[in-house]
C-alpha cells in the first residue's frame, strides 16, 4: 500500500471492494451498490491507486482477484464486518440489510433437500438479506471458512480447526433411490440380493469406493458401480428408465423423489448414521446478520 494516513482515504472505497470482490463484475456491483457503472470504475481506479495493484484483471468470466486482492479480502471483510455490529448495536431490530450478502456453503444435497426453505426462512427474519450458496463438503470446508471464501457452512463435519464452532443440527441416514418402474408392483423394500444384483451410480468426489463398498465387503460382497459423479442434481436424468439404484442421504433421496417421480426406499445395507454440523468462524459470534442466518439454519433443520 502506499504511505498515506487513512484520513486521506475513503472508507466507502472498501464496500466497492467488498461488491467487486463478491461479484466478479463491475456492472453487478453497480446494482448492487445501487451506483452506476461509471462510479464503480471509479472508485476501482482509487483502490488502485490505493493499494498499488491492479486488484481485478478481466478474465473471460469476468473480473478475478490477483493475488493482493485475495490478501486483503478478510482483512476488509472483518472491517467492514466490525462497523455493521457496531451500528446495529444502535437498534438490532431495525437493522437494515440491504446489500448484505451471507454466503452459506453446501453440497447440493442440502441446497436440494433444505435451500428453498433456508431462501424463506431467511426472508423472514432479514428481507433484504441475500444468500450465496457455494459448493462445500467436509474435507475442504474449515479451509473455506479459515480463508473467507463462505460465511456459514452446512456439513457432515469437517469443523476440527481452532478458531472454528459448530453446532449439530440433525442425524443423517441413506436411502436408495431409483426409478419406480424397475420395482415389481407394490413393491417398498429393496433385498439385500437384489440391491447387490443392480447396477449402482456413485456420488462422490473422486474415486469409485464408498461407504456402502465398506458396509458390503464386511459381508464379503461387492456391487457393480458403472459411474461416479459428484453432483446429486444428474440422479433423476442417470436414474430415470434404468434398473439403477443410488444410496444418497435420506433427506436427498426424498426431495428429488417428491419433485421427479422416482422413488427412495430404505437402504437393505446397516449403514452409519453422521452428524449434520453447522459450522462458522468463532470471530463473527456477534455478526447480526450470520446469527439471523444461523437461526433460520436451525428453525429449519428443527421442523
Amino acid at each position: 500500500m502506499n504511505c498515506m494516513n487513512i484520513i486521506d482515504v475513503d472508507l466507502n472505497l472498501l464496500k466497492v471492494f467488498e461488491a467487486l470482490y463478491e461479484e466478479a463484475s463491475a456492472s453487478r456491483a453497480a446494482l448492487r451498490l445501487g451506483v452506476t457503472q461509471s462510479a464503480v470504475s471509479a472508485a476501482l481506479r482509487r483502490l488502485r491507486d490505493v493499494y498499488g495493484d491492479s486488484l481485478f484483471v478481466r478474465t473471460g468470466r469476468g473480473l478475478a482477484p490477483t493475488l493482493r486482492a485475495n490478501q486483503l479480502r478478510p482483512l476488509i471483510s472483518d472491517a467492514l464486518g466490525k462497523c455493521r455490529q457496531s451500528l446495529a448495536l444502535l437498534d438490532p431490530a431495525a437493522n437494515d440489510y440491504t446489500g448484505r450478502a451471507v454466503s452459506l456453503g453446501l453440497s447440493d444435497d442440502f441446497e436440494i433437500a433444505f435451500g428453498r426453505r433456508l431462501i424463506d426462512a431467511v426472508q423472514q427474519r432479514a428481507p433484504n438479506l441475500r444468500l450465496i450458496f457455494r459448493q462445500t463438503h467436509s474435507q475442504i470446508v474449515a479451509d473455506a471458512l479459515l480463508e473467507r471464501s463462505i460465511d456459514l457452512a452446512i456439513t457432515a463435519g469437517g469443523f476440527n480447526a481452532r478458531m472454528l464452532s459448530r453446532e449439530i443440527l440433525a442425524e443423517g441416514g441413506y436411502s436408495c433411490l431409483l426409478d419406480a418402474s424397475s420395482l415389481a408392483p407394490g413393491q417398498v423394500v429393496l433385498s439385500l440380493d437384489e440391491f447387490v444384483s443392480r447396477e449402482h451410480i456413485l456420488i462422490s468426489s473422486g474415486g469409485f469406493i464408498g461407504i456402502v463398498d465398506e458396509a458390503l465387503a464386511a459381508l464379503g460382497l461387492t456391487r457393480r458401480v458403472s459411474v461416479s459423479t459428484t453432483h446429486f442434481a444428474a440422479l433423476p436424468y442417470l436414474l430415470r428408465g434404468t434398473g439403477a439404484v443410488a444410496t444418497i442421504p435420506g433427506h436427498a433421496a426424498e426431495e428429488i423423489a417428491r419433485v421427479t417421480g422416482l422413488v427412495a426406499l430404505p437402504c437393505p445395507l446397516p449403514l452409519p448414521h453422521y452428524p449434520i454440523e453447522l459450522g462458522w468462524r468463532t470471530t463473527t459470534q456477534v455478526d447480526p446478520a450470520l446469527l439471523r442466518v444461523r437461526d433460520a439454519i436451525t428453525d429449519c433443520f428443527r421442523r
